[in-house]
């Protein structure tokens, strides 16, 4: 079939065209595949912040309580006589009672007896912000640490109904009657408010470590990055077996025990 010389021009051009547009596919395809590359690596390099705490080391400092002095000292939480009015961000529960008898059926008695460190576990997926109506508490993206805004908090205490651990605090008085020294640094309650522990979200700001992992005389505290396979808590979690209180509850606790 023979062609003139303008149709051979015309086919000519069109096929140019046609692979002018194939590379700037590919340029942009490629730009967009680079840049989900990036935002992949991006989230999995987003921080997550968890706590290992080893009961060895803690058993060995009995009656220790430290950890939660400094916390309360910290974060302006009251001492109260009576028990229906305990304020706790970390306080002290049997070991037996923090985790399943199918876990711990084993354990030698006097670790079964011993009093263990229970905290805010930070959860993956907190039950607790999905019930609050004010957006008092939340998750904070680049960490993972739960929050608490008391000035949003209205008290009706359904984060409490939901958190299964019992991690969480109602004011049912005037906290500030009773405190007897005043951390100047750190926000007092009101009535009427819901409040829990932040991993020290106001220390991690600064660079600082928890001050119950700073009081801790046995080091039985770790605190780091789990997203990072350099940090001193994933390279205990990869060569020791730990425990998280109700797993199977589904929502992925950050804090660890090493038994």
């Amino acid at each position: 079939m023979k062609i003139t010389r303008r149709e051979f021009v015309e086919l000519s051009g069109a096929c140019l065209m046609v692979l002018g547009g194939r590379k700037v596919l590919a340029v942009v395809t490629g730009a967009k595949e680079s840049e989900a590359a990036s935002a992949s690596e991006a989230a999995t390099t987003k921080k997550r912040l968890g706590m290992l705490i080893d009961t060895k080391k803690c058993l060995r400092a009995q009656n220790c309580t430290k950890c939660i002095e400094a916390c309360d000292q910290a974060h302006n939480i009251p001492a109260f006589q009576n028990p229906a009015h305990q304020i706790k961000w970390i306080w002290e529960e049997p070991f037996d009672d923090v985790f399943s008898p199918a876990e711990t059926q084993y354990l030698e008695k006097d670790r079964k007896d011993a009093l263990t460190p229970v905290l805010c576990n930070q959860c993956d997926e907190p039950p607790c912000v999905r019930v609050c109506p004010t957006g008092a508490t939340w998750k904070r993206e680049s960490d993972g640490v739960v929050m608490m805004d008391w000035h949003r908090c209205i008290g009706c205490r359904y984060c409490m109904a939901a958190c299964p651990y019992g991690s969480r605090s109602f004011n049912w008085v005037d906290p500030r009657s009773h405190l007897e020294i005043l951390n100047p640094n750190f926000p007092t309650r009101t009535q009427g408010v819901v409040e829990k522990c932040t991993f020290c979200a106001e220390r991690l700001d600064k660079g600082q470590l928890p001050a119950c992992v700073e009081a801790c005389p046995e080091k039985a505290m770790v605190f780091g990055d789990l997203n990072d396979p350099r940090s001193e808590i994933r390279q205990l979690l990869g060569s020791s077996y730990a425990l998280r209180r109700r797993p199977d509850l589904g929502t992925g606790p950050n804090v660890y025990y090493l038994i």
